[in-house]
Order: structure tokens, then sequence, then C-alpha cells
């Protein structure tokens, strides 16, 4: 059972992550009825929506939009390629410079919850490894279920960044990057049933991510059982 139940949660995480990969590599061939690479593609997009504080660079760290930096940053391959692929996702982070410029009250409570959860999870952390020689130094419950209390909310606070992450991502690639390609023609007809689901990977992306947080607090939780 430990073993199965080890696989199931594996399969969890990494399996959203595979398929995500997969997607995105299946439509990552350069095509030449595409006339632009994708980083010419958001720069153009961001021209014409007169977001013109937002500039578009090459980044090793993936795909994702700076607001900090007010950049759109693109892999590589979706900066410099011609693919349905490039072209997607590079909609998908002007998306979120929309969200930005909008001030999208989920967009902009996870900027501010994500620098939170960056202070206090090594807080939170120390405060749960130091729960057991708390316990056996004083051997009173009060300043263990302080620690507790300190702990598990600061890991609560990723669990709700990633939560709110889920329809963020949702919003720029259906409601923002979609409606952009179809609208304006950017893409043939017959490539629309890929794009979608190359949107829905790119918004799937943090779903690894979310179920990772919420085993986390799990964890925790089962070790402090014992």
């Amino acid at each position: 059972m430990p073993l199965l139940l080890l696989l199931f949660v594996v399969l969890i995480i990494l399996g959203p992550q595979w398929w995500v990969k997969r997607v995105i590599s299946r439509h990552q061939v350069n095509l030449d009825r595409i006339p632009g690479t994708g980083g010419e593609f958001a720069v153009h997009l961001l021209k014409q929506l007169k977001i013109n504080d937002v500039e578009v660079e090459v980044s090793e760290l993936g795909d994702h939009y700076d607001p900090q930096a007010m950049k759109v940053r693109l892999s590589e391959a979706n900066f410099s390629g011609n693919s349905l692929a490039a072209v997607a996702i590079a909609a998908h982070e002007v998306g979120h410079a929309i969200q930005h410029k909008q001030q999208m009250p989920l967009f902009t409570w996870r900027g501010r919850l994500v620098m939170l959860a960056i202070g206090t999870e090594k807080l939170g952390v120390m405060a749960l490894m130091a729960i057991p020689l708390v316990g056996s130094l004083l051997r009173i419950p009060h300043p263990m279920i302080g620690l507790l209390a300190v702990g598990i909310g600061s890991l609560l606070v990723g669990v709700i960044v990633q939560l709110i992450t889920l329809p963020v991502e949702t919003d720029a690639s259906f409601n923002k990057a979609l409606p952009l390609l179809i609208k304006g023609q950017y893409i043939d007809k017959k490539d629309e049933k890929a794009v979608r689901q190359i949107l829905r990977a790119a918004a799937m992306t943090y779903v690894a991510a979310t179920l990772a947080s919420i085993l986390n607090v799990w964890r925790w939780l089962a070790i402090l059982r014992r």
C-alpha cells in the first residue's frame, strides 16, 4: 500500500508536467505559414494593445511575465521560433501583461502573496522543525501549538498562491490570448484546435506546483503526528 500510494502521488504530480511538455513539443515545429517569431509576435501584440511600457526578451528561465520588471520573457524556442507553440505561448504571456494593465484583482493578489510566501516559507519550515525540540525541552503544549500554527500557516500561503494562480493562468489563455488570436486572424481556422490545446497546456503548467504545495502541507502534518 505505501508503494502504491507513492506511485499514485508521483503520477499526480508528474502526470500534468509530462502532458504539458508533450503538447508543447508536438507543436514546436516551425511553419512557413507563420510569418514571424514568437518574440516578434509578442512585440506586435503589445504595440497593438498600446502596452508600451512592457518589453519582450529571451529567457533561460522559461516563458513567463515579470510584473516587477515589466517584461514578457520567452524561452529561446518560443522567442526565435515561428511555430504554433511560439505564437500561442507569446499570446498567453501577453495575456498576463493585459491582466497587469487592467489590474485584475486575482493577478494583483497573486503578486502580493508571492512576496509574502517567499518571506514566510523559510520561517515556517524552521518553526515546524523546532516543534520536537521545543516539546522535549519545555514539555508544555502551548509553544508547540504556536509553532505549528506559524509553520502550517506559512505553508498554506504557498497553497493559496498556487490556487489563485490557476484561474489567473486560465484567464490569460482563454479570455485574453485566444480572443486575440482568433479575432485578429493570426491563426488559421485549421490550427484553432491545436492552439486551444497549447493554451490549455500553458494554463496547466502550475497544476503540478499546486498539487505539490498541498501534498507538502499533508506531509508535514503526517510527520508531526508521529
